[in-house]
């Protein structure tokens, strides 16, 4: 379970669009501005390998936890608690050996994570139709959705990475293939996906709403 290189919350990418501008509380919320930190650095982490990956999953874990937890591993890592001059509320993602194989959906809902484990983060790649004419035609059988879209000339291949806290707080970022250069970001970006997430860390609460298995053209990006 490699642990990631840890965020620094007050060090945004000079490159990519702002993720946070749509959201003023994330001006004045340290676990919201930790969590957009973590899923923007994790974003870059994977993007470094390129698209065409499987889904990928990681667990989020307070900084101060695993410092006092692990304080070896902390140093070599170069971790630093709250009480050493860390960002407050702070997290550390750490890679989780994930093979969902066709169901993601069916692969993370069987997860429960431990009480040390704070949030967890997906990152995936999806395909969608831009809003219009074309969305009209997807069939409703979600196989027949997925080819519809998958061999669409206008399709649009995405990486979204979506994080959920404990604490109820839950933001997804984006990168769209055809432009590299921007990084959208928004609380409610894949709410669908988000949803699975939260439910792997309160099981016992159960699924809200419909099936939430995101139709291949029906969740789009949000803004």
């Amino acid at each position: 379970m490699p642990v990631t290189e840890p965020p620094d919350p007050a060090d945004p990418d000079p490159v990519d669009a702002d993720p946070t501008a749509s959201d003023p509380a994330a001006d004045t919320d340290p676990v919201r501005t930790a969590l957009l930190a973590a899923l923007v650095e994790l974003e870059r982490h994977v993007g470094e390998q390129g698209f065409d990956q499987a889904p990928r999953l990681f667990a989020l874990v307070r900084t101060d936890d695993l410092v006092a937890a692990e304080p070896a591993l902390a140093e070599h890592l170069g971790l630093r608690s709250t009480a050493e001059g860390g960002f407050p509320e702070a997290l550390t993602p750490v890679e989780q050996e994930f093979a969902p194989g066709a169901d993601l959906v069916g692969a993370l809902s069987r997860i429960e994570w431990p009480a040390t484990v704070h949030g967890c983060a997906l990152a995936c790649e999806r395909s969608f139709l831009p809003a219009g004419d074309q969305a009209a035609d997807v069939p409703d059988d979600p196989d027949e959705a997925t080819t519809f879209v998958a061999e669409h000339p206008d399709r649009q291949d995405v990486r979204v990475v979506v994080g959920v806290l404990r604490s109820g707080h839950r933001h997804g970022v984006a990168r769209l293939v055809s432009h590299p250069e921007d990084l959208l970001g928004a609380s409610d970006l894949v709410p669908g996906l988000a949803e699975v997430l939260a439910y792997t860390l309160h099981p016992d609460e159960g699924l809200d709403g419909p099936d939430p298995r995101p139709h291949p053209a029906a969740e789009e990006l949000s803004e």
